[in-house]
């Protein structure tokens, strides 16, 4: 087992550190890329989403940066939630499945978080917040590491 940064090209993000284990790559975005829009944007905006709520929970409270960050991360699940909406791989109810029901879900808790945190309750904020973590990008995460599902693909590797 080794960390090898790979990379041809500069436009070659798809190998940028790439972890080998055996003959398959970990962390392979080639798959991710081949993907239709808007799923590229969407799934990199939640895996930044889900490193920096992970910063955001063992930095310190209150301070700007995590008002910075947590604005930052505000943004990204917005962007997640949105680009949600127009993704249509898995069909249950005509065009729509599950996911677009947590779509709205998102988008109030995200207003209702920073409503929160603004009236300083910052209990209610902290409630809010670390659920939309914990549900929206922890639990429906992990459902895209399913056999199959491109995510499974690029972050456990793939063919």
């Amino acid at each position: 087992m080794s960390l090898v940064v790979k990379s041809n090209t500069v436009s070659d993000i798809s190998q940028t550190f790439v972890y080998e284990r055996g003959h398959r790559n970990v962390l392979d975005f080639s798959f991710l890329w081949a993907e239709t829009f808007p799923i590229p944007p969407h799934a990199i905006m939640a895996l930044t989403a889900l490193v920096l709520g992970s910063v955001q929970m063992v930095t310190s409270k209150g301070t700007a940066l995590h008002k910075v960050m947590g604005y930052i991360w505000v943004g990204l699940m917005f962007g997640t939630a949105v680009t949600a909406m127009f993704i249509y791989e898995l069909k249950i109810w005509g065009r729509f499945s599950p996911i677009h029901l947590l779509v709205p879900v998102v988008l109030v808790s995200l207003w209702l978080g920073i409503r929160a945190a603004r009236h300083r309750d910052i209990r209610r904020h902290r409630k809010i917040m670390l659920s939309l973590f914990f549900l929206a990008l922890v639990l429906t995460g992990l459902f895209t590491l399913l056999p199959g599902r491109v995510m499974q693909q690029v972050l456990l590797g793939g063919g």
